[in-house]
């Protein structure tokens, strides 16, 4: 269509051979001429278009920084919360060992007292008190066979009690700096996560401007309106999008993972969805499941927020743990650990509330993206900054890398 725009008024502008200004034949010239004014206009089209592509490539490459940004933020805020969960079962245990240490003492005190009704001297009771003095003691009651076993039985249980205490209370050292270590790497990934946020925020708005200005350059080349340019633009990443979700679904599957994510040996292959990603009926989930997928549904249109979990704003990972908090299920606020605690499956076992993961490998620590599954090849998840709690087919982007059930 562009062609023939292109080459008519060429023809229209030439006069017959006979001079009476009735369109005549064009003459070779003529036709190369238009031929490679067309050229020239469809090449000018194409660059456009590639530009477009480009920006968008773009967007998506800042768009999946600031997820692994985001989710490395909620990786080390989890681990600081289980860091500082073993910090107070240390502390709770050095306390405990401290007072069992104390009550021995207490028991030392007591052999003291039975040996003076024995009529050993009272005067050992203040070295009986002091660790340091219970070999003292020892020697000096040599003599008396039953209080030497019992006296030596007192001091085993003494020294076991104290090596005990210390060990708790150096577990409880440990643990507080591990708690301290862990919360200073979450602010680190906080600060990370922030700048990525910040400039895939800069890049949507750059890219925004960029598209709206090329849509206008591809108006002008094609003599439609913007409205117009951008219909069919929109209509042409729409088949691309399909053509994409079509070779997706056309990979062959493999086995699905099977080791934790917290593994890096014996790395599990990615499972990839079968020729058939939409087995029919779909089974039936359970009860807490639906709960899960109405809940992800009733907040459909809510903004994108790194770290954020509702009430009325979303990370992925934050809605997918909300989700299964209304299904009954508690899951953290990190799709890592969230693929730790859920059963590993394939995509033909695909069932709705089950959750699907995205990641840069083979190894499940690499997972930065999940989102719930609905059924009929669709998920519903908070994709990111610049985009609301979207349901959409779960090929949208690329091809799943690992799927789980909780």
């Amino acid at each position: 269509m562009l062609t023939a725009g292109v080459v008519a008024p060429a023809i229209a502008d030439s006069d017959g051979a006979d001079g009476t200004g009735r369109p005549g034949k064009p003459s070779v010239a003529e036709v190369r001429e238009a031929r490679e004014d067309a050229a020239a206009a469809k090449s000018d089209v194409d660059r456009v278009r590639e530009r477009l592509a480009a920006a968008d490539a773009a967007l998506d490459a800042a768009s999946i920084r600031a997820a692994k940004a985001a989710e490395a933020w909620n990786g080390a805020r989890w681990q600081a919360q289980q860091a500082r969960r073993a910090e107070r079962v240390a502390a709770a245990a050095s306390a405990r060992s401290d007072r069992a240490l104390a009550e021995q003492k207490e028991s030392y005190r007591d052999v003291v007292l039975t040996t003076h009704n024995m009529g050993i001297d009272l005067n050992i009771a203040t070295s009986m008190i002091a660790a340091d003095g219970m070999e003292s003691l020892l020697e000096q009651t040599a003599t008396n066979d039953r209080v030497r076993a019992l006296l030596e039985q007192q001091r085993q249980d003494y020294d076991a009690a104290a090596d005990l205490a210390a060990d708790a209370e150096q577990a409880a050292t440990d643990a507080a700096a591990e708690a301290d270590r862990t919360l200073a790497a979450a602010r680190t990934a906080r600060d990370a996560a922030q700048a990525e946020a910040g400039a895939a925020a800069a890049t949507a708005r750059q890219v925004g401007q960029q598209k709206v200005r090329l849509v206008r350059t591809l108006a002008r080349l094609e003599g439609v309106s913007v409205a117009v340019a951008q219909r069919r633009q929109d209509a042409l990443a729409q088949e691309q999008r399909a053509a994409r979700e079509a070779a997706v679904r056309r990979k062959p599957a493999s086995k699905p993972a099977q080791q934790p994510a917290q593994q890096h040996a014996d790395k599990p292959d990615k499972p990839d969805p079968q020729a058939d990603p939409q087995p029919a009926p779909t089974p039936a989930p359970a009860g807490g499941a639906w709960a899960a997928v109405a809940f992800a549904r009733a907040q459909l249109g809510e903004r994108y927020v790194w770290g954020a979990a509702g009430p009325d704003t979303w990370d992925c990972s934050g809605l997918t743990s909300k989700a299964w908090a209304a299904g009954g299920k508690s899951l953290p606020h990190y799709s890592v650990a969230q693929y730790d605690v859920t059963t590993p499956i394939s995509a033909s076992e695909l069932r709705p509330g089950d959750l699907v993961f995205w990641g840069d490998s083979d190894s499940p620590s690499s997972i930065f993206h999940v989102a719930l599954y609905v059924g009929d090849g669709r998920i519903v998840h908070a994709p990111r900054t610049g985009r609301p709690v979207t349901e959409e087919s779960m090929y949208y982007w690329r091809t799943p890398d690992f799927y789980g059930r909780p």
